[in-house]
């Protein structure tokens, strides 16, 4: 039972690192768009009935347009990614996740909650960073609770 637990585990990292290993190279594939661009694409959801859209193309553009943070958000889903999947840096790359995992499912709770599919997927690697996480309890627990003197 044990062993299975582990293995189990060892599934749980490799799976979520290697979708965050994706996902980083995946901010590299494409170049930026120029401002001019956003905006052209930006206006054709304005009509009634594209709200959510145009609010996923302003806030990931907009992410884009700062020129640095969506290539940080990339580097550190590889970063990570690869320390999740390392077996000495499990935990550290699990923990480094975790905002990184609950932000990218807050965007698809809030702004893509009709995409049930994306939801669940992004639900479930959000789960699995919190189990991951959860099973190293014993690593962290002393920083939350003080002992009695």
């Amino acid at each position: 039972m044990a062993k299975s637990i582990r293995i189990l585990y060892i599934i749980l990292r490799l799976v979520l690192g290697g979708f965050m290993i994706y996902g980083g190279f995946k901010k590299f594939e494409t170049p930026n768009p120029q401002p001019v661009e956003v905006v052209q694409k930006a206006q054709k959801f304005t009509a009634a009935g594209h709200h959510s859209t145009l609010q996923k193309v302003l806030y990931i553009n907009g992410a884009k347009q700062t020129g640095y943070f969506w290539q940080v958000l990339g580097i550190c889903e590889l970063l990570f990614g690869f320390l999740l999947i390392a077996q000495g840096t499990g935990f550290i790359g699990a923990l480094f996740l975790l905002p990184i995992t609950l932000h990218i499912f807050l965007f698809h709770l809030f702004l893509e909650s009709d995409d049930i599919g994306e939801l669940l997927q992004t639900g479930f690697l959000f789960l699995t960073n919190v189990v991951l996480v959860l099973k190293e309890k014993d690593k962290w627990k002393h920083l939350l609770w003080i002992k009695p003197l």
